[in-house]
């Protein structure tokens, strides 16, 4: 059987070898016919070949002349392009016709000379003559010269061993390392193959002997060597003339002399230390970053500037320089000496490095929006790289591309920040964004275009002009409209004036700003796109001529909002969007507005109409009788009535304001408004607008305003100045807080509210939240008021230190950062009880309160007695500014507040977070480090007991823990496993890792592997003073120090106003009891008398009109001008009025009630004045004071049972948090970015874990305090009274009041520590009977 399957396998070989000679013979025979066709009749061809023909034996020599291209590559000459040197030009990319197998032949001896450089460090020279006459090349160098010994194996010298025989080589040797070009033992016998004449001479100083000989014919003929005794310095030298009949070539032409002199260049720059001497000349090149200007020479970027190149000398064996290319990815790199023209993995593996770093920059400033892939990164770069590699391969003979793995380089190639920095910076980023931009213009060119149709179909809510598209479309005008209740408004009017000219199409909200939008952003609003489309607007082209615009559907754009800050915003944010896309519009007044009255005054039948607040206001300083007049505000356009919007549209002309372009001066308000560009521009915009406003309003002078009774047209530069900035300012008041109250607008209406309604019981947020809006005159989403309302009463780590609503139901924990709240219709608050003492009502009367629509609302600011700005801290965004203060320690900021009540400069802080357990350190101004906790429990468990602040724990565990656990592809698992033992207000996480993951942790830092460390940056304290200006502080210092002077300052007024107040109160009671007791005594008869009498009578008898509605007045006129006058009779019952406005006002005397003449009456009338004149004389905080410390003295409150929270485990090793000095040099790099220092600010504190500021034992921190502690105020003990000069005022002695409760109240004092401090009060009263408060003191 199986010799039965070999007879078979062997037929089966037999048959299909003579199937193959058959078809070879059919093919020589038709060649051969083809052949013969134009010779003649020649002789029939053996149609059978033999066996010993078809199948041939070839040496290895004949092997490499028959069959070139396995060895040198191609010997027919091909055009390419190819960097060349030409002596006129220099290098010079052209085309050229060349022969790759007689320049590898050249490079192929010049390389062995460079590697000769490798092997003798001493080798300084290498001599290159090129002859195309003679056709001669010689490559010489004086490098260690081959040993001239005979081998004792071969039995010839050596020279002629390695140029004479095939296969010779001496790199043979896998294990060891060169960095040399030569490998697999061909090289300088290939050239020898293909020159009809190869000499060889090398000198040996070691053997003392020289040697010459030469091979011609191909190497088939040898000369004898010739041996000499030798005693110079060694070198090398071949000299060979190329077979050019084999390269199908007759003389060395101009191109490859180009060439080859290229390749000597390419040496001068690659092989460092070796001159290089070309036909007699040194070439001009010393090292590679010279060698590299020979392409970047004179050449020019896309802008005409100079190629910028970047250089680094990475190590001994790398070497990169980099510019940008505008021709597509370019290389020129070198491989121990050998150009590796078509780059291989040594380009990857630096080139991957680059691109990965300018892709992230790319991605930051890409604006455009176009996604950006590596490969399109790549494009821009043109880089050159000279390495030397251990043992390279390559994919052929050639050497053209590098393949060997990176991991066996034998080196790195690690670029350093700074070349990146460079590379950022040298063109390549602008030119890959400029040709992004040009990407997301052909984009934006092919789908958000349009063109002129007649009718468009597929836009929902368009209500599209009926002559539209039409020849009459110049005439039509779009009115865009905020929202779809302002098109209903639109489409009413437009029943007076007609469909036939007019289109009407609703915007949702404002929209987008393009000039800061991405090109995805744009691509993907359907707004945008649907407004182009509606108009036939074809992206950025030029509408300079009338031709062009007659290619639109729309002649005109006419925008329709609310005259209110909002509205300003969407009118600003289309003229931003037309300007920027399609400016030469803006020159043909294509754009206009329509406006509505924003107040209106009604009388009788005379109405009049006002389009802007400050023309209103200059009309009711002008109208002594306004208030009979029936005023109604109109706060946006769905407050007018379809009659009304008949009305507007019948008067076209009155309510249309053209937008006229005045030139350049357009431009630049447009671009300063919606720049990003303009950040600086525009902050100083806003300021000299608040300056201005703010000389206005100490001046008493009129605001200014853009819309009047007579306003036709208007510039561009007169909306962004006088209007859009109204919103701009407006969005900052939203966003950032004040100075003096630490709550920005929304904040203070919540407040207003709930002192307003000053609940005894808790209400729904939900409830609140709709009471806020209607007392206060929110008019914002409720959505966001329920939210700022939860803010202001949450109290978790890293919230507020003082909440000032209750938080009774979930608001919210560090588990999430308080997004775990309940929804606002489960969830129940209150004012807190600090809050009025934080707040005390009887500042209220110093307050400005504001109107809305003729209804008073919240003021422009509380007075608190400490800065809450700085108790809860700030956080926001405006337009041009931005906020960020940390909260710090209420403890501290009375304890400075006393500093300056005793003359002393306020201590610095750090920053506080109530109940935080970690620690705080300070880096530099403004900048500190918050760490968290961690502790070491054994060899393999760590426990974290707390996160930075507002690291939020399932954050921390998602963002953190999980990826540490899970580990990526580049990353391994750090931990093996972690249990969770937190509550909603302690963390403790229980992590297990492996013994020597642990030791290497440590290391390197706990706190940074974990990332338990986060920086805290304040340099960008701004905020709203009390004067409505935005101020920047340097300092935490600053903010206390202005606080302090305003404070003071309505102390003195609070002074004041109580005095006057209990004056005319005791005025009041005075003379009601005078009446009394004159009518029991028959002095006074008041029967039967009418009104008149009976009030001529009392002005007669020297009794005075009602002391506290004239007093009450008197304020009003002073401080609340927009007040009714309803107030003035508010202590009356109101059932009988003794006089007009103007007259004496007895009601108070003449409303008594008959009671009142009793015996009873009489004396607690008596007593009542006695009580104001004795209140007088005290102090008007006497009974607040009372009334604090029974509060906190009386019944003692029982003792809830304490639940037991987490804790950390008591046997753990704590971690001290690291402060490195690289840290500090960061904080001092970006402080020196900063202005300097303002004089007077205070040095850096002592760093180190924060301490209470009233405990002796500076080892324990404020967690560390027990209830068993006294809270000891530090002050001075000398006494003041001795002083003159030192003396407080009264303003200061009330603050340190002030001062003394809440931080009574703020640090929760039990009975048990007030037990232990006596406070002891000295009156002494002045000659005006005010009583003054002498001195404070705290004993132990």
């Amino acid at each position: 059987m199986c010799k039965s399957t070999d007879l078979i396998a062997l037929v089966y070989f037999l048959q299909t070898l003579f199937d193959k000679n058959n078809a070879a013979k059919k093919e020589e025979a038709n060649g051969r016919s083809d052949a013969t066709r134009n010779e003649g009749p020649k002789k029939d061809v053996s149609k059978k070949m033999s066996v010993e023909r078809v199948y041939q034996k070839k040496t290895q020599l004949e092997h490499i002349v028959l069959r070139p291209d396995t060895y040198v590559g191609s010997i027919q000459p091909i055009t390419q392009p190819m960097w060349v040197f030409d002596e006129d030009v220099g290098m010079n990319l052209r085309e050229i016709t060349y022969v790759p197998g007689l320049y590898k032949i050249f490079d192929e001896i010049l390389v062995n000379a460079a590697d000769n450089k490798q092997r003798d460090k001493n080798m300084s020279s290498i001599k290159i003559t090129i002859d195309p006459e003679s056709n001669t090349i010689s490559i010489w160098n004086n490098g260690k010269g081959i040993p001239v010994v005979e081998h004792k194996e071969e039995k010839m010298y050596v020279p002629a061993l390695i140029f004479g025989h095939l296969l010779t080589s001496s790199n043979y040797d896998d294990d060891e390392k060169k960095v040399t070009g030569g490998r697999n033992g061909y090289g300088a016998k290939l050239c020898n193959i293909f020159s009809t004449k190869f000499t060889v001479e090398t000198a040996c100083k070691e053997y003392k002997h020289s040697f010459k000989q030469t091979w011609t014919n191909n190497m088939t003929k040898t000369s004898e060597p010739k041996i000499k005794y030798f005693d110079g310095d060694d070198f090398t030298c071949v000299t060979f003339q190329p077979d050019l009949a084999k390269f199908n070539m007759e003389k060395l032409d101009k191109d490859i002399v180009a060439l080859l002199t290229r390749r000597a260049y390419d040496v001068a720059g690659s092989c460092k230390g070796v001159k290089v001497i070309f036909n007699g000349k040194k070439l001009p090149v010393n090292g590679f970053r010279s060698y590299v200007d020979l392409y970047v020479k004179d050449k020019l970027d896309e802008t005409g500037v100079q190629l910028k190149v970047v250089n680094e000398v990475v190590n001994d064996r790398w070497e990169v320089c980099l510019t940008m290319s505008e021709k597509g990815f370019q290389q020129i790199s070198f491989v121990n000496s050998i150009a590796t023209t078509k780059g291989g993995r040594h380009i990857d593996y630096v080139v991957d490095q680059i691109v990965a770093k300018l892709i992230e920059v790319v991605k930051k400033k890409n604006k455009a929006g176009v996604s950006v892939k590596p490969f399109q990164v790549k494009n821009h770069i043109w880089v050159f790289v000279n390495a030397l590699i251990e043992n390279p391969t390559f994919d052929s003979q050639t050497k053209e591309n590098m393949t060997l793995q990176t991991k066996l380089f034998g080196s790195k190639c690690v670029l350093s920040e700074k070349f990146i920095r460079a590379a950022t910076n040298c063109g390549i980023v602008e030119s890959i964004l400029n040709w992004v931009k040009f990407k997301a213009q052909t984009q934006l060119n092919k789908k958000c275009s349009s063109v002129k149709y007649s009718k468009i179909k597929g836009i929902p809510k368009l209500d599209d002009a009926n002559d539209a598209g039409g020849k009459h479309s110049s005439e039509c005008t779009l009115i865009l409209t905020e929202g779809d209740s302002a098109k209903s408004l639109a489409v009413s009017g437009l029943g007076v004036i007609g469909r036939d000219r007019y289109g009407v199409f609703p915007l949702r909200g404002k929209i987008l700003n393009v000039r800061e939008a991405t090109h995805k952003q744009i691509m993907e609003n359907a707004e945008i796109n649907n407004i182009i489309k509606i108009v036939g607007l074809q992206y950025k082209k030029s509408y300079d001529d009338a031709e062009s615009l007659r290619t639109l559907r729309y002649g005109k754009i006419m925008i329709m909002t609310d005259q209110d800050q909002d509205g300003s915003h969407i009118k600003g944010l289309l003229i931003n969007f037309f300007h920027h896309n399609w400016p030469s519009l803006l020159k043909h007044a294509f754009l206009e507005e329509f406006i509505t009255p924003i107040v209106k005054v009604t009388k009788n039948k005379q109405e009049l109409a006002f389009y802007s607040i400050p023309e209103f206001e200059e009309w009711k300083k002008q109208t002594e009788n306004f208030k009979s007049w029936h005023i109604k505000y109109y706060k946006g356009l769905g407050t007018s009535t379809s009659k009304e919007a008949k009305e507007y549209f019948a008067d076209m002309e009155r309510h249309r304001v053209i937008f006229r372009y005045t030139g350049a001066e357009d431009d630049a308000a447009i671009t300063l408004a919606f720049s990003k560009k303009k950040t600086d521009d525009r902050k100083e915009w806003l300021t000299n607008f608040m300056e201005d406003r703010r000389q206005r309003r100490m001046h008493g002078l009129p605001e200014q305003y853009l819309y009047g009774t007579q306003t036709k047209h208007l510039s561009y530069n007169d909306f962004i100045n006088k209007e859009l900035i109204l919103f701009s300012n407006s969005d900052n008041e939203r966003s950032i807080p004040s100075l003096v109250d630490g709550l920005k607008p929304g904040q203070r209406k919540v407040m207003f509210t709930c002192f307003k309604r000053n609940d005894k019981r808790e209400v729904k947020v939900a409830q609140l939240a709709g009471s806020v809006a209607e007392m206060s005159a929110y008019h914002h989403g409720e959505v966001s008021l329920m939210m700022t309302i939860v803010n202001l009463a949450q109290n978790f780590v890293g919230s507020n230190n003082v909440n000032i609503l209750q938080p009774l139901g979930q608001f919210g924990t560090r588990i999430n950062g308080g997004k775990d709240a309940a929804s606002p219709r489960y969830i129940f608050t209150m004012l807190s009880p600090l809050a009025k003492m934080l707040f005390p009502a009887v500042d209220s009367s110093l307050l400005k309160f504001l109107y809305d629509d003729n209804q008073k609302v919240e003021p422009e600011w509380y007075i608190p007695i400490i800065p809450m700005v700085l108790v809860n801290g700030a956080e926001g965004i405006g337009t041009g500014w931005a906020c960020k203060i940390p909260n710090y320690d209420p403890r501290e900021i009375v304890n400075n507040i006393n500093r300056m009540l005793n003359h002393q400069d306020p201590l610095p802080m750090l920053p506080s977070y109530k109940n935080f357990k970690g620690v705080i350190h300070e880096l530099g101004q403004n900048q500190y480090l918050v760490s968290g906790e961690v502790s070491v429990l054994d060899k393999n468990t760590i426990e974290i007991t707390e996160l930075p602040v507002r690291t939020w724990t399932q954050t921390y565990k998602e963002s953190v823990l999980e990826p540490m656990l899970q580990g990526s592809e580049k990353t391994p698992a750090l931990i093996t496993d972690y249990k969770e033992y937190h509550t909603d207000t302690t963390v403790k996480f229980v992590v297990r890792m492996t013994e020597e993951k642990l030791a290497q942790a440590e290391a390197v830092g706990l706190h940074k592997v974990f990332k338990l460390q986060s920086t805290l940056t304040c340099n960008s304290m701004v905020l709203f003073d009390h004067m409505g200006c935005l101020k920047r502080y340097e300092s935490v210092q600053d903010i206390l120090k202005e606080f302090f002077e305003l404070r003071l300052h309505y102390y003195k007024l609070r002074k004041d106003w109580l005095i006057g107040m209990l004056g005319a109160e005791s005025a009041k009671l005075s003379n009601q009891a005078r009446f009394v007791l004159e009518k029991i005594e028959g002095k006074l008869s008041i029967e039967n008398k009418s009104k008149k009498d009976l009030i001529r009578m009392l002005v007669q008898r020297g009794y005075e009109s009602d002391p506290v509605a004239a007093w009450n007045k008197a304020q009003e006129k002073v401080q609340f001008s927009m007040e009714d006058d309803d107030k003035d009779n508010e202590d009356s019952d109101g059932s009988i009025h003794s006089g007009s406005s103007s007259g004496p006002d007895f009601n108070y005397i003449l409303g008594m009630q008959l009671w009142c003449l009793t015996k009873e009456k009489v004396e607690d009338l008596l007593k009542q004045r006695d009580a104001k004149v004795l209140y007088d004389r005290m102090s008007t905080w006497t009974c607040k004071t009372t009334k604090l410390v029974k509060g906190k003295i009386g019944k003692p409150k029982v003792k809830k049972m304490q639940l037991e929270e987490t804790l950390p485990s008591p046997f753990g090793r704590r971690i001290v948090p690291q402060i490195t000095q690289a840290m500090k040099a960061d904080a001092s790099r970006k402080m020196t970015k900063k202005k300097k220092k303002p004089p007077g600010a205070k040095g850096s504190v002592k760093k180190g874990k924060k301490r209470n500021p009233w405990s002796d034992d500076e080892s324990r921190s404020d967690s560390d305090l027990d209830e068993s502690d006294a809270v000891v105020i530090p002050r001075e003990t000398k006494s003041q009274r001795t002083s003159g000069t030192s003396r407080l005022s009264e303003g200061k002695r009330l603050a340190a009041l002030d001062m003394f409760f809440t931080a009574l109240a703020v640090a929760h004092v039990s009975c048990a520590r007030l037990k232990r401090s006596v406070i002891t009060f000295f009156f002494v009263f002045c000659p005006s009977l005010w009583m003054w408060i002498v001195c404070l003191k705290f004993l132990k």
